[in-house]
């Protein structure tokens, strides 16, 4: 090839692909992780267990299956929050013009586009994770939100969700691009692939230490049940992260951290694997001019 012929870019249904079966992946491997995350995150006051003791209350208390209540919805917007978040980065920036503020600029954009996206799936989520919900199941959830609420009832927690996204992705795709400017230049397919675990598994601790508060306030806000007339505690993201710091302490805006760490910083790694090796796959596949 010679030096002035271009690498044609993959087009968008490869991309969407790729994203949907890097999600899907990461969601079978590690959700139980965010179930025990949800939980930590609603408890108000001083947290009673950490991650082992969740797990074995869970599965002694309500049975094993209940570790993967409320996997339905992420399994639905997992291939749009994909497809959204990866369209909008590498629509964004292209690698020979990326460095890092364009990096951490264009992953905050990405995750407060797929903010948009989410925010349904994720309030149906929480609904049916809480310890305490008698929802028969997403479509339920779905009615009774709709009926009590409208259709703007699904969209609540929306600023939290946007701030949340924003930031993880931000800290995610900026350190991401940082770590592999350090790692030595790959030589070979296994070597690169090799950075990019390494890469996304630190991309994935360093979004989750970033986010791990907006996340707090986003469950607060989606996990409580609206009362008529009454304004509800944690409305808004801000407000409601002073709230959480003045009566419960600094500590209670990193509940959950250890499960989401767990999760998110292998899932990190995991996912940008996963991308990298279907999206080499799909180049493959197609020969020139994708190659």
């Amino acid at each position: 090839m010679s030096e002035t012929t271009q690498i044609k870019p993959l087009p968008f249904v490869a991309n969407f692909a790729a994203g949907a079966i890097a999600g899907i992946s990461e969601i079978l491997t590690f959700y139980p992780l965010d179930v025990v995350k949800t939980r930590m995150q609603l408890e108000t006051g001083k947290s009673k267990q950490g991650v082992v003791g969740s797990f074995q209350t869970i599965i002694k208390e309500e049975g094993f299956s209940r570790l993967y209540r409320g996997l339905v919805p992420p399994l639905l917007m997992e291939a749009p929050k994909r497809a959204t978040k990866l369209y909008r980065f590498m629509t964004l920036a292209g690698e020979k013009k990326m460095n890092q503020n364009l990096a951490i600029a264009t992953g905050c954009a990405a995750g407060a586009t797929e903010s948009f996206v989410v925010v349904p799936f994720e309030l149906v989520k929480i609904k049916l994770q809480d310890k305490s919900s008698t929802f028969k199941g997403p479509m339920d959830v779905v009615s009774k939100v709709v009926k009590s609420g409208g259709l703007l009832g699904l969209y609540a927690g929306m600023e939290a969700t946007m701030w949340r996204h924003l930031w993880w992705n931000g800290g995610y795709f900026g350190c991401i691009f940082q770590v592999r400017s350090l790692l030595p230049k790959p030589e070979s397919n296994k070597a690169r692939l090799l950075n990019d675990l390494t890469a996304g598994t630190i991309g994935g601790l360093v979004g989750t230490a970033i986010n791990t508060p907006f996340d707090v306030v986003k469950s607060r806000i989606q996990g409580a049940s609206k009362v008529p007339g009454v304004v509800p505690k944690y409305n808004w993201t801000y407000p409601a992260l002073v709230t959480i710091f003045r009566e419960e302490g600094p500590a209670a805006l990193y509940k959950g951290f250890v499960p989401k760490v767990l999760r998110l910083a292998p899932g990190g790694g995991v996912l940008l694997l996963v991308v990298e090796f279907t999206l080499n796959a799909f180049r493959q596949a197609l020969g020139p001019p994708y190659i």
